[in-house]
């Protein structure tokens, strides 16, 4: 019974368990696909393909990171497609890889530091810090590949790129230089957004907006008690010639200090006396202008009236830019206050409640009130953003994202979902320069050099981008028009700036693929086919990949983005471990108690109040833990949520139930292997087609050929035309294995196949071809447990590929037949009504009355009588007798009648089953309703003009109604009658 492959192959045992155990199941099938090169594309080991390509290069997650819920779908998401592909004959290649991480991974070496060492960063130096990185990334790298492993991804790991490795750090370089050679980087002064936690610029993106309460108080790191917020401060500027004031609210009073300007609306008749006047600075021994800006000032907002700090905020940098006015700095990097006078030294947030002190002592302060509104804060620390002006590297992304609106408004690159369109134009066709320079330790060198020497100190722009230091001096030599001698002598300091790591992942899908060089990879797998990820990062990494790839390689990285919705728990909420609802997909793989659940939320850094909270919580979720399901039904289950544009609200008992799915198959293919085929069992068929077999199978085995064909059809739609719809894919499969294959088909070969004859060996070949079959439709989203069943299955003669990855994926053959279809769900309908009957009299399988059942046409009682035994067998009665309508006297006495439709009724032996007193009650009740309905329906047929008045569609559904009601009547009626003459 069992395949036989390369040696290296899992070894089957010839008996199978009585139970579907996935530790048992998933283990070894890994190892030998990757070790038999399954993973790598059909052209690296000349396997045939059909000469498509197919292409995943996956997110590169965090090297030292650990599997999340995150990670788990877009794994699902991307091998499933993958598995697909390599099935369906495609050169397919999955392409995995690992992110450094720059500042997630510096700042967890350095708190260890701290913690363990009690030294900083500063304090090792940056050589000797940088070696603590990369052992601290050698000792945990690859925790998250090998969970990738254990759910199954079939990535190529001989393709495995790490973004430092020595190729992608060279491709780094290379685009770098090429992008200033090509005039998009440039060096200049700008505003920042500052962390002073992280010692680091960072990124818009970077930034997250939370909205502060009134009279909040917000702790951040670094600082020893809370912060006030949530207040605006009213301060008056005096003006230099008179005894006037104008008035101007802030919530940051410390900022007076690099005031340069105070802004009026052109058009205020408030202010219009006050045109080319100047304030006194109440900390500065100077004067500012008032100026006129239309484009800052809102007249109906405040007082109408807005102070302008250049230095220390985007939009009075805008301002100050237009009005030519002077930019002070008065906070240095660390968030302190390094202007002279007597704030000088002080933390910023200590200077706003001296400041505010010192405003009412001056007679200056003119009100505090309450006040809503939103902060900046850094998303890797926590602390306050500070705008700061600071000489950065910033890249014109412009022209990129002019291409890059293009691509997508001309359907050469599909979002999916499209809603997401609205917002990728919006970022791009507002985009500002992206300042790629980071203040870490950790990450890509800037290649930038600074000529120290034969320049003067004051030279507007000392620096040279470079491969190398060799090339670095050529370029210095050419630009500053240096001697020979000159260039030899003069020394140049690298910028110690590493670059974001946004940056290095936005070449990503070329880099692996061995750009910059003209590589093999490069010419066969690039561009990519399809981009999956979180839509969180469409602006952090798709964006700069998409304008990046059409800058270097002159191409779209992918044709297709993907962007599935975040996976949030059971009820919508976000996971987060404060509420005690995040879920580790390997809890679900291997299973949990409860008490590891509260280990995963005492260990972190939650406040005692917090833990208390999230502990009630998991208790509440998971009184008795989290079972083991396995990777098929992890996977399986986080793709039966994914639909398009919705959110995945997970809850782990649907993934129970999938492992009950995956215990299902295990018993479906044990009983095929043990009871329906036998020891001696040989296939003598190994495929069906349509047009030659039809005719000699029975209706059943055309049937489920006809919807094993429908559920392929709708696999496909899923995957590919339904914008990536894994939530039809995995109900089409679930609904053929359970509900048709084994609720129907299966028992219905079961009395064939015990009875013998030669209609047994026909049905024994339909149930193989179709598991068979049905095995390989679900592979790509359960590859484990298909792989070990399909293995256990008889050797098909003419199917000689050595693992179901690699078998073709089932094509729909042409069996789908409507007419087929309709006249088993007339059958099935027939059973339904059969076994609630049964139900109705709590009559069980012990049970087995005769049946009678009236047809009104002869096509009905033709196929009825033909297929007397599916209605037998599934509906589990005893004989079964089909009487036109003419012959319902036959109908012995002591018979109950159910209507399955206008056109049948079944009529079931109750006699010695029932209590005759309650049916009598029950059919009375249903008289008694039928005939209010048949009223009703009269009535309503018979207001004035109603012939005129309804239009003819409603009439004519109006009179069916009456007719079938009317029919339905006289039907239980006369069951009524029947009923009472059984006393």
């Amino acid at each position: 019974m069992l395949r036989r492959c390369v040696t290296m192959m899992k070894t089957l045992s010839k008996e199978m368990a009585t139970a579907y155990n996935p530790d048992e199941v998933e283990s070894g099938w890994y190892t030998w696909w990757e070790n038999s090169g399954f993973f790598r594309p059909a052209s690296d080991l000349g396997r045939a393909h059909n000469g498509k390509k197919f292409v995943i290069v996956s997110p590169p997650p965090n090297v030292t990171g650990y599997l999340h819920l995150g990670h788990a779908l877009t794994g699902a998401v991307q091998d499933t497609l993958i598995r697909y592909h390599r099935m369906k004959g495609d050169n397919a290649l999955y392409v995995p890889g690992t992110d450094h991480a720059g500042i997630a991974t510096q700042v967890v070496v350095e708190k260890r530091l701290m913690k363990e060492e009690g030294k900083s960063r500063q304090d090792l130096g940056r050589e000797e810090f940088l070696k603590r990185v990369w052992h601290f990334k050698e000792n945990h790298a690859g925790v998250i590949t090998k969970q990738f492993r254990e759910i199954g991804l079939s990535m190529d790991w001989t393709r495995e790129h790490f973004t430092m490795d020595d190729h992608c750090a060279g491709a780094v370089v290379e685009a770098f230089v090429r992008m200033h050679e090509d005039g998009l980087i440039h060096r200049s002064t700008r505003l920042v957004n500052w962390c002073c936690a992280l010692q680091s610029a960072i990124s818009d993106l970077e930034v997250e907006f939370s909205d502060v309460e009134k009279n909040a108080k917000i702790a951040i790191p670094g600082y020893g008690r809370k912060v006030d917020m949530g207040q605006l401060t009213h301060v008056a500027y005096k003006l230099a010639d008179s005894d006037d004031e104008i008035v101007i609210a802030t919530t940051r009073p410390e900022t007076l200090l690099g005031d340069t300007a105070v802004a009026v609306h052109p058009e205020d008749p408030r202010y219009a006396k006050f045109h080319g006047k100047f304030l006194k600075c109440p900390f500065r021994d100077d004067q500012i202008p008032i100026v006129l800006d239309a484009t800052l000032v809102d007249m109906s907002f405040g007082t109408g009236a807005v102070k302008i700090t250049p230095a220390h905020d985007p939009n009075d940098f805008e301002s100050g830019q237009r009005h030519g006015l002077a930019q002070i700095t008065m906070m240095d990097l660390h968030g302190n206050i390094c202007m002279d006078g007597p704030f000088k030294g002080m933390h910023r947030f200590d200077c706003r409640k001296e400041i505010t002190k010192k405003l009412e002592e001056m007679g200056l302060l003119r009100g505090i009130e309450p006040y809503e509104y939103r902060v900046g804060r850094c998303s890797r620390t926590g602390d306050i953003v500070e705008p700061l002006l600071m000489p950065q590297w910033f890249v014109d992304c412009s022209e990129m994202a002019r291409q890059s609106v293009e691509a997508v408004r001309n359907k050469d690159l599909c979002l999916y979902p499209s809603s997401h369109e609205a917002v990728w134009f919006h970022w791009l066709e507002n985009i500002k320069p992206w300042c790629v320079s980071r203040q870490l330790w950790w990450g890509h060198r800037i290649p930038a050099y600074k000529v120290v020497g034969p320049l003067p100190d004051s030279h507007p722009d000392p620096w040279v981008v470079a491969r190398n230091l060799d090339e670095a001096r050529a370029k210095a030599k050419a630009k500053f028009e240096l001697t020979e001698e000159q260039a030899q002598s003069a020394t140049f300091d690298q910028d110690p700036d590493v670059l974001d790591t946004w940056f290095s992942s936005a070449m990503w899908p070329y880099s692996t693929l061995g750009w910059p060089n003209d590589s093999e990879d490069m010419k066969n797998f690039f561009p990519t086919s399809l981009m999956e990820t979180g839509h969180d990062i469409i602006f952090f990494w798709v964006a700069r990949m998409v304008m990046t790839s059409l800058h270097f390689t002159k191409q779209l990285p992918f044709k297709e983005v993907f962007f599935h919705a975040m996976v949030r728990d059971k009820n919508g909420e976000k996971m987060s471990k404060s509420k005690g609802n995040v879920i580790d997909p390997l809890f679900v793989k291997y299973g949990a108690t409860l008490e590891q659940l509260h280990e995963t939320v005492r260990v972190g850094n939650l406040s005692e109040r917090e833990v208390e909270k999230a502990l009630k919580q998991q208790k509440e979720a998971f009184p008795e833990g989290i079972p083991q399901c396995g990777s098929d039904a992890l996977r399986f289950g986080l793709l039966s949520y994914t639909q398009s544009g919705r959110s995945v609200n997970l809850d782990v008992a649907r993934i129970v139930g999938y492992r009950q799915f995956c215990n299902k198959l295990w018993n479906v293919v044990r009983y095929v292997l043990f009871h329906a085929l036998g020891e001696q069992y040989q296939p003598s068929q190994q495929r069906f087609d349509a047009a030659q077999d039809a005719a000699a199978l029975p209706l059943e085995c055309r049937w489920i050929f006809s919807r094993l064909d429908a559920a392929i059809i709708e696999v496909e739609r899923g995957l590919t035309e339904s914008q990536y719809d894994f939530a039809l894919t995995t109900s089409a499969i679930y609904r053929f294995w359970l509900y048709e294959l084994c609720d129907v088909f299966l028992e219905l070969t079961k009395p064939v196949i015990q009875q013998g004859g030669a209609k047994k060996q026909l049905v024994q070949d339909v149930l193989l071809c179709v598991v068979e079959r049905a095995l390989r439709l679900l592979h790509p989203m359960m590859p484990f447990v298909t792989e070990e069943l399909w293995h256990r299955l008889p050797h098909y003669s003419t199917f000689e590929t050595e693992s179901i990855m690699v078998a073709p994926f089932p094509q729909p053959s042409g069996w789908a037949d409507a007419r087929v279809d309709e006249a088993m769900e007339t059958v099935k309908e027939v059973v339904h009504n059969v076994r609630s009957t049964k139900a109705s009299y709590s009559l069980t399988n012990k049970h087995r009355p005769d049946i009678w059942v009236v047809a009104q046409t002869s096509e009905l009682r033709e196929l009825l009588q033909q297929q007397a035994f599916m209605v037998a067998t599934l509906g589990v009665v005893g004989e079964v007798t089909v009487l036109a309508p003419e012959a319902e006297g036959q109908v012995p006495k002591g018979c109950g009648l159910s209507i399955v439709s206008k056109e049948i009724g079944v009529h079931m032996m109750l006699v010695g089953f029932i209590d005759v007193d309650k049916e009598v009650a029950k059919l009375e009740k249903q008289v008694t309703g039928l005939t209010k309905q048949v009223e009703g329906m009269k009535k309503k047929m018979s207001i004035p003009n109603y012939e005129t008045k309804v239009p003819e569609e409603i009439r004519k559904a109006n009179t069916e109604k009456l007719q079938g009601l009317e029919a339905q009547e006289v039907q239980v009626k006369e069951a009524l009658e029947k009923m009472k003459s059984m006393k």
